[in-house]
């Protein structure tokens, strides 16, 4: 509130309120800022102080000789100051952004114009019924003075309203330039024989670059109100010419401020344009710099010929090459030869027109071995051309991923092996003879090579259980096991358990001779085992054995080779056990 009331005096002292030598009235421009930066139910009281202010001011420059009609002035002042401030802040809490491009039109129109307008109105009556002077004159004359003066005031005093005392003086040797300016003002409107008004411009536009909008709004006030004390006191430079009324003196005056403080306005808001693109670029480099650095992927910019043209600082970590080291090596330099040709193919494809993709591949670390990643790659289009311009890849290190499968596929081997199994024998279970089966007969048919297989079955199994009990049982089951891997030992062939106590063997590329050597040394090995059986006509256990040999042929299938090495076994076991049958000559061998 002091502050208000001491800078309504000030204005009124430096400017002061003759009517015929007033040619800019920044004082209602003073009581604008602070309406524009105070809260609303303030306003009665910063009006009443702005107008108490205006009027010492007033009896400080003239003293007694203070006029009527200037308590006429200070109501229709406080009502300009309030219309402005009503139009442009239409909410509480909106602050004054002069800087803002659609903020500074609704201050260019409520401000400058509408609110001198309005209250111009007024005066223009009063001067018809009071003064008896022209209502035009009058409304020109108030809008010219108010609409400089809070063009130049308000911008001014909101700069020095916003910043701390301190933070007027962080500048240091830069203010020489308003310094600088102020004298060269002086000099240039009391002597109008030193060509120095055109160099104002210059200096006001250096005070905007360097010390920002609100020195150079205190700047251009200054001026102004040299300006206008020249004109009114000292006689400017401009009302000596001959052939210039005063009047056109004083129109260059307001001209010249127009220019000047449409000069700050325009050059400001570029400059705030071009501080928010910098604020933004700054966010987002920072940004980058923050997911780059704490980022465990590398990010990869390269050309559309694999040539990085930005790699992240996790490159380091990963392979011990430090950025600058990579940015000039292809993927033929890193990636394993083995990988290299999917890379490739994918660049192809982006450089083709695909979007994106994903591979996995091996890079080479500095110091030796390679280690697995997962490449995600995107191609990058230039938005202003429209053209394919490179490509972005993050790499991420997947070798504990990739330790984490492979032991996951032996574990799967494992089972699968253990699946195939027969848990009692330890040989193949039924499921496992079946896929090899199918698959041996589907070489057989395709290289047309011979195909056997044996059929074992025990003989008089069940009363060996009755007599010696189910242990003894699988025991016996697990030697007659034995016994036929310790003759089956190619690696090609198969020994399975393919039922309770028949077992079954595959012998790809075998043809019945063979077949029927294996069936026979089987028999002889498991009867040197001398397992007795009390209740069998031998004395020891015995099996009986088919088998059958083929060449696969269309038409045939594997259960029919099954059935004919099953009839063989059939035959065995009717011609009294312990005897191995052929498909083809049905032989019969008795075993000694």
């Amino acid at each position: 509130m002091a502050g208000c009331f001491l800078s309504s005096v000030a204005a009124g002292v430096f400017v002061g309120l003759d009517l015929q030598n007033n040619l800019i009235w920044i004082a209602n421009g003073v009581l604008l800022s602070y309406l524009l930066l105070a809260p609303r139910w303030r306003w009665p009281a910063y009006l009443a102080a702005g107008m108490a202010g205006q009027f010492v001011g007033a009896f400080l420059v003239n003293g007694m000789h203070i006029k009527a009609d200037y308590f006429t002035l200070g109501p229709l002042n406080a009502l300009e100051a309030a219309t402005c401030a009503f139009l442009l802040r239409r909410r509480s809490a909106q602050l004054p952004r002069l800087t803002d491009l659609r903020y500074l039109g609704r201050f260019l129109a409520f401000a400058i114009v509408g609110g001198p307008a309005l209250t111009g109105i007024l005066y223009g009556a009063g001067c018809v019924l009071w003064f008896h002077s022209s209502f035009w004159y009058g409304l020109l004359d108030w809008i010219l003075t108010d609409s400089l003066g809070i063009a130049v005031a308000t911008p001014a005093c909101i700069a020095i309203l916003h910043m701390r005392i301190g933070e007027w003086f962080r500048p240091g040797w830069n203010l020489w330039v308003p310094a600088a300016l102020v004298v060269v003002a002086a000099v240039a409107f009391h002597y109008p024989q030193a060509p120095l008004l055109s160099v104002i411009f210059p200096l006001l536009l250096l005070v905007l670059l360097r010390l920002g909008l609100g020195w150079a709004s205190v700047s251009l006030l200054l001026v102004a109100a040299i300006g206008n004390w020249s004109f009114g006191h000292l006689k400017s430079y401009m009302a000596s010419v001959p052939g210039i009324s005063v009047t056109a003196p004083a129109l260059h005056l307001q001209i010249f401020v127009i220019a000047g403080t449409f000069m700050l306005y325009s050059v400001s808001v570029v400059m705030e344009n071009l501080r928010a693109a910098k604020r933004r670029l700054q966010e987002m480099a920072a940004l980058h710099r923050l997911v780059t650095a704490n980022s465990r992927d590398i990010i990869l910019l390269a050309d559309l010929d694999g040539i990085p043209r930005y790699i992240s600082e996790a490159v380091y970590a990963l392979t011990g090459w430090k950025p600058q080291e990579t940015m000039n090596r292809g993927f033929a330099e890193v990636v394993h030869p083995s990988d290299l040709a999917v890379v490739e193919k994918l660049m192809t494809e982006l450089r083709n027109g695909a979007d994106s993709g994903t591979v996995e591949y091996r890079v080479h670390r500095r110091r030796g071995g390679y280690v697995w990643v997962e490449g995600s790659f995107r191609r990058v289009n230039d938005a202003a051309i429209g053209l394919r311009t490179g490509v972005l890849q993050v790499v991420r290190d997947i070798s504990e991923r990739k330790l984490a499968e492979e032991k996951l596929r032996a574990a799967n081997r494992v089972l699968e092996g253990i699946a195939a199994v027969d848990g009692l024998t330890g040989v193949a279970n039924r499921r496992r003879f079946d896929e090899m089966l199918d698959r041996e007969w589907r070489r057989g048919l395709r290289e047309q090579q011979p195909l056997s297989i044996v059929l074992l079955d025990v003989d008089l199994f069940k009363l060996y259980n009755d007599t010696y009990g189910h242990l003894r049982g699988d025991s016996c089951l697990k030697q007659i096991a034995e016994s036929a891997l310790d003759v089956v030992t190619r690696p090609g062939d198969l020994v399975a358990r393919y039922g309770g106590e028949e077992f079954a063997i595959i012998l790809p590329g075998t043809e019945t001779h063979g077949a029927e050597r294996v069936a026979r040394e089987i028999c002889d090995t498991l009867r040197a085992r001398q397992l007795a059986h009390s209740a069998s006509p031998f004395g020891v256990v015995t099996i009986s054995a088919g088998y059958a040999s083929v060449v696969p042929q269309l038409g045939q299938s594997p259960p029919d080779l099954i059935e004919v090495a099953d009839r063989a076994l059939y035959e065995a076991k009717r011609k009294g056990r312990n005897l191995v049958c052929g498909s083809a000559t049905n032989a019969e061998l008795r075993l000694a």
